[in-house]
């Protein structure tokens, strides 16, 4: 897992209106890339509306969510409910495991590989200023808000 301090992994991924996004698209402000495991599903939900009613007071940050969903998924996901940034579509899993959240879960006994919901905060470089691992979901935003600098 990338650990403060790491450069954040190359990528190039589409978000829910087919834009594609790369690691320079990062550079220059303040970033915070958060993982979950499945567009519109109650923990994900939670978390990604505090983002949206949050983005005003995250002066000059970027906001993106990244989970294996496709674009169809997170286009329905935003539309419906009014996400505004960039949810991005890692459906082979590429920056998940470049990151280190493609983990094995456990569920009710059964082992199987899924997303550990993980917050990355990013300086301006482009290098993990913080992390945030194993995530709840209900004030996360308010953590991530309170850990920005300035």
């Amino acid at each position: 897992m990338l650990d403060s301090g790491d450069p954040f992994p190359d990528f190039s991924l589409q978000d829910q209106g087919g834009t594609t996004h790369t690691k320079s698209d990062l550079l220059g402000s303040p970033v915070v890339i958060y993982f979950y495991p499945k567009d519109d599903t109650s923990g994900c939900t939670v978390e990604a509306c505090e983002f949206r009613d949050r983005l005003a007071e995250i002066p000059g940050a970027k906001v993106y969510g990244v989970s294996p969903d496709p674009v169809r998924s997170h286009k329905r996901f935003a539309e419906k409910y009014g996400l505004t940034f960039p949810l991005l579509a890692d459906v082979e899993k590429s920056l998940c495991t470049g990151c280190g959240v493609w983990v094995e879960k456990s569920m009710y006994g059964k082992k199987y590989m899924g997303v550990e919901r993980t917050t990355f905060v990013l300086d301006s470089q482009g290098k993990v200023a913080s992390v945030f691992r194993k995530v709840k979901p209900a004030g996360h935003a308010a953590e991530v808000l309170a850990s920005l600098p300035g």
